[in-house]
């Protein structure tokens, strides 16, 4: 026969009771922790994940562009093939080149033709622009030589040989950096040179020799280089030379900045540079 239960009983049951409870509690406690844990992880990874994707496509979005360049006429045939080496190196990015005299591309500037980049043959025509464009960098220079037909019949050595009224001369206008540079030098050895024309660029002066329109023009080094079975180029001493800087800018209002400065600063880079200098321009 059993004994009633006592109240010392029931505190004793009552205690236990409570004491499993606590001891569930904590086991439950225990399990919820790591599963916690791991919620707050795979959370920061996914907040990772994120930022890193947000990233990755503003890098995307910078890279990926359609870019116009205004580049001074000089530079026509090195630019070609350093854009097509730079589209391919950055998949997504079209590079359209608009070549032309620097103050005719000054005046598209001014005019707020739509465009990303500038390079000009003068830091003269850079520096009046600097409302329009961000810092700029010499990414080349250049000096001049004098380009005669074919075989050079008139016999040109130097500067002095301009002079002689019997060889038709062609200057770019003055306007024009290399037509600036070449009055420059021209003065400094105080010879008077009559031009049968002024031509807007570089490129019309020495067109203007090949076609035989005339017997010699003033012209970049690298420009005869282009043209070295069509025409002769006889150097000039350095003494007698002037220094052409070709600085380049992305312009303030580019639709694709970003795009816009990293091009300028791969021109400068060592890619750039590359195929600048196999091009004959020399370091900036």
């Amino acid at each position: 026969m059993s004994r009633p239960a006592t109240t010392t009983d029931t505190r004793r049951r009552t205690t236990d009771t409570r004491h499993r409870t606590a001891a569930a509690c904590l086991l439950v406690g225990a399990l919820l922790i790591p599963a916690l844990a791991a919620c707050s992880g795979s959370g920061d990874k996914d907040s990772a994940g994120s930022a890193s994707a947000s990233a990755g496509s503003s890098e995307s979005a910078a890279a990926k562009a359609n870019l116009t360049v205004l580049a001074a006429a000089s530079l026509t045939d090195v630019f070609k093939a350093a854009g097509a080496a730079y589209e391919k190196a950055h998949p997504g990015t079209k590079v359209t080149f608009s070549f032309a005299g620097s103050q005719e591309l000054a005046a598209q500037v001014k005019q707020g033709a739509p465009a990303d980049v500038l390079v000009t043959a003068d830091t003269k025509t850079m520096d009046g622009l600097k409302g329009d464009t961000n810092d700029p960098k010499v990414i080349a220079k250049n000096r001049l030589v004098i380009a005669t037909g074919k075989g050079n019949p008139f016999k040109i050595d130097d500067l002095k040989d301009l002079a002689d009224t019997k060889i038709k001369v062609v200057l770019a206008a003055p306007e024009v950096p290399v037509g600036r540079y070449s009055r420059q030098i021209l003065d400094a050895q105080k010879i008077d040179v009559k031009p049968v024309s002024q031509e807007p660029n570089v490129r019309a002066v020495l067109s203007k020799v090949e076609l035989g329109e005339a017997d010699a023009g003033l012209v970049y080094k690298t420009d005869a280089e282009t043209a070295k079975d069509k025409v002769v180029a006889v150097d000039i001493p350095d003494d007698q030379n002037a220094v052409a800087s070709y600085p380049a800018a992305s312009l303030k209002g580019s639709k694709n900045p970003a795009a816009a400065d990293a091009f300028v600063t791969w021109l400068a880079g060592p890619e750039g540079q590359k195929y600048l200098q196999e091009a004959g321009f020399q370091k900036p």
